[in-house]
């Protein structure tokens, strides 16, 4: 069963730098942890760039886990972590020269012509001399049906058209090199710039969000701290774990999406979730269900992803 998990977690992670997430961050994070499976990232096979600088993933912290990775540090920016899908743009001279999806955070898929029939979405040129990295998230407001999936989707487009019809925006969550002594201060000027910023009020409102993000903000003490293999030791996202509800599995359905995907369907026997009555929620994929052991009749783990999609996360054996 391990191997298969891993096959199984080695594509959703493929999908997921595509723009083609098959499974949520919840389900990926507990199949993961119970399998041990530690790869991260998926490099792409076609139109792949280096970033300018690399585009480091953020530890996780949980409030139940304990001691704080910063804690006792001062000064520490706050800003939401919006649930949307990363990119990198590269400015040379102040022009819009590249952008790159976050890809394995190394290397990237090339997206840049894309930017460039929008004349909306990011500025096409800033008032800055040399190579400037302004990385950021692309997301879709709440009220848009699986608004993560839709964002990052977007990036996957072949029609640079219907690229510019997509209800999305970009929020800047950094620069390199540095604008100025501290991270604030750099979204500042980034907003001055013509920039969306993570700092802009009430988007925690508008769009979804899966934390909040940490960061020592002054931009000296930051880099001195340096980097793990995988993230920033002067950063890291705070989450809140979601319990899971259990339910039992009643039957399956088969849906057909506007792209002709079929997806299979839980239909659950009514449990209340927060606020929210959910008596479906998707399987994803038959390899999901092959790799949890799913059948009609089982008791399932489930929750609102980016508390908004219900997903199955678990089986719950008997």
């Amino acid at each position: 069963m391990k191997n298969k998990i891993t096959a199984y977690l080695d594509e959703a992670s493929i999908k997921y730098y595509m723009g083609e997430p098959i499974i949520s961050d919840e389900a990926f994070d507990r199949l993961a942890e119970s399998s041990g499976y530690a790869r991260i990232g998926a490099k792409q096979h076609e139109e792949v760039c280096k970033h300018y600088f690399p585009m480091w993933s953020l530890q996780k912290y949980y409030e139940d886990e304990g001691k704080k990775p910063l804690e006792g540090s001062r000064n520490l920016s706050r800003t939401p972590k919006l649930d949307g899908a990363a990119i990198s743009i590269l400015y040379l001279d102040g022009t819009l020269s590249q952008v790159l999806t976050r890809g394995d955070g190394i290397e990237g898929r090339e997206i840049t012509n894309k930017f460039l029939a929008s004349k909306t979405l990011i500025p096409h040129s800033i008032d800055l001399l040399g190579a400037y990295q302004v990385t950021g998230e692309i997301v879709a407001p709440k009220h848009v049906e699986n608004s993560r999936n839709y964002a990052a989707g977007a990036l996957n487009l072949k029609d640079d058209a219907e690229f510019c019809t997509r209800a999305i925006s970009f929020f800047a969550y950094g620069v390199y090199p540095y604008l100025t002594d501290t991270f604030s201060k750099d979204l500042d000027t980034l907003s001055r710039l013509g920039f969306n910023t993570v700092q802009d009020p009430e988007i925690h409102n508008i769009y979804p969000c899966d934390g909040v993000v940490f960061r020592i903000d002054n931009n000296k003490e930051f880099a001195e701290l340096g980097y793990t293999a995988k993230h920033p030791r002067g950063a890291y996202a705070l989450k809140e774990r979601q319990e899971a509800v259990e339910t039992e599995i009643l039957a399956v359905e088969w849906g057909v999406g506007k792209s002709g995907k079929i997806t299979p369907v839980a239909i659950l026997k009514p449990v209340m979730i927060g606020d929210k009555c959910v008596t479906r929620a998707t399987l994803n994929n038959p390899a999901f269900i092959e790799n949890l052991g799913i059948r009609i009749g089982d008791t399932v783990g489930v929750i609102l992803g980016g508390e908004i999609i219900p997903c199955i996360t678990h089986k719950v054996e008997a």
